[in-house]
């Protein structure tokens, strides 16, 4: 008798693990991260309330806390998987045409209605708090490795000399679009993006 309890109390052990594990469903997660995004890019990352969150969602309050405890955990959760997405950039066996897939694969991101108000929001943060620093690094990582292997692709062919100055180089890769796309908000043609890929791989041979 008393082993048959032990086994009922397991039973029901398990059915209260299987229960939690169904709220978390994937379309709830994903309503919420999408309404994380849009209540941020209108209100800003100081502004964000778990609780309009949740209401933009559709969900209760609750779905959203048993999943994150706070704004901050639900942007560090959230971003990584969706901020300018990072496209696999081939070696083509030239350096300028490296360059000109990779400036083209961040103008697509940067596109996103939502990452153009969100981004200049972030580095705001950045600098009125520090709240969200791990995160930028985190994000802008993602962009800089991949330059850097464009980088040493080039000096491996001998493209580049090997005594440029890495750094500021990265710097040039992303620098110039972010400012044309975020910080002037032009609207930029394909010839124009050609265009300031030109300008980084003139600018990274002759001035680094």
């Amino acid at each position: 008798m008393e082993r048959n309890s032990s086994i009922q109390k397991n039973i029901d052990k398990k059915r209260r693990k299987a229960s939690g594990a169904a709220v978390f469903q994937e379309s709830v997660t994903l309503a919420l991260q999408r309404a994380l995004f849009e209540e941020w890019a209108e209100v800003g990352y100081s502004s964000l309330k778990m609780e309009r969150i949740a209401s933009r969602a559709g969900v209760g309050k609750a779905a959203l806390y048993r999943r994150w405890k706070s704004k901050k955990e639900l942007v560090y959760d959230a971003m990584p998987s969706i901020a300018v997405t990072i496209t696999e950039i081939p070696d083509t066996g030239s350096f300028e045409e490296d360059v000109r897939i990779f400036v083209h694969s961040l103008a697509v991101a940067l596109r996103h209605p939502l990452v153009r108000r969100i981004l200049p929001d972030m580095h705001a943060e950045r600098v009125r708090s520090g709240e969200l620093e791990d995160l930028i690094t985190l994000v802008t990582k993602k962009r800089r490795d991949q330059a850097t292997v464009i980088l040493e692709r080039a000096i491996a062919r001998g493209d580049l000399l090997e005594t440029i100055d890495v750094p500021i180089a990265l710097d040039f890769f992303i620098a110039n679009i972010y400012w044309s796309m975020i910080i002037q908000r032009r609207r930029l043609s394909k010839e124009a993006i050609d265009k300031i890929s030109r300008a980084i791989t003139i600018s990274i041979r002759q001035a680094l």
